[in-house]
């Protein structure tokens, strides 16, 4: 029986992430490990070598085939294929089949679902949404979800087009803060505060002001800026709670 002929430069590979990229006129390829890519390119993972199936430049990985010599000198000025596999992974297109790619918008979807139903409350109950509820909501205004941005920043942009449309009454849950400034400068940063604060629950004055109050989770920074320079690092602001929730709410679809 004839052996059975394998090209030396086909190199097989399977379960594999294909990165592409075209240059000077030719179509380069690599293989990679899953869910690897987006890691590599976040400066998740580190390491290559979790990430390169193998350290070679293909034309064609589905089909085996290595790039030339010449033509990787051509389109990259070196024969460096571990450096040439890096650029590709910079600035090359990652190819996902038609199935990965509705599996990979689900997921983004539920994910974005799941950021606003943390951040958000009904504003009228104050009981927060669960993310069956926040999901549906999506899709009767027809959110559609951007692969390329990401999901914090489509939240909110999600939870701004809720309230345009007032598909659902949903507001920014609030965050309650315990104010703590000296009682010499209490009443001239009270006032600097006082545009920034939701709700004032509790003020006490004794050998210092102290103050509970409900703000908007955007505001915080700037509080805690300006408590620090108007007291010269004596006041402090400090996180009661993330959320403005009833106690005792259940969370029902």
């Amino acid at each position: 029986m004839a052996a059975i002929f394998t090209p030396t430069n086909q190199i097989r590979l399977t379960n594999v992430a294909i990165v592409r990229m075209k240059k000077a006129g030719k179509r380069f390829e690599i293989a990679c490990y899953k869910n690897k890519v987006m890691s590599w390119r976040n400066k998740v993972e580190k390491d290559i070598d979790e990430v390169l199936q193998t350290h070679t430049v293909f034309t064609n990985v589905s089909k085996g085939q290595g790039a030339k010599r010449e033509d990787l000198m051509k389109a990259f000025n070196t024969e460096d294929q571990t450096e040439i596999c890096k650029q590709i992974l910079a600035k090359g297109e990652l190819q996902v089949s038609e199935k990965e790619r509705q599996q990979q918008l689900e997921s983004m979807f539920r994910d974005i679902a799941t950021i606003v139903a943390e951040k958000c409350v009904n504003p009228e109950t104050k009981r927060p949404y669960t993310v069956g509820m926040i999901e549906r909501a999506m899709k009767d205004v027809h959110i559609s979800v951007k692969p390329n941005r990401g999901t914090k920043q489509q939240a909110l942009d999600v939870i701004k087009k809720l309230k345009e449309t007032e598909t659902m009454p949903i507001d920014r849950a609030q965050m309650r803060l315990r104010i703590t400034l000296p009682v010499k400068e209490g009443k001239k940063v009270k006032s600097k505060l006082k545009s920034l604060i939701k709700t004032m629950e509790r003020e006490e004055f004794g050998e210092e002001l102290e103050m509970v109050c409900l703000v908007d989770p955007g505001c915080y920074r700037e509080m805690d800026e300006l408590v620090r320079s108007s007291t010269k690092g004596q006041g402090t602001v400090e996180v009661l709670d993330l959320k403005d929730i009833e106690e005792g709410d259940e969370r029902l679809e």
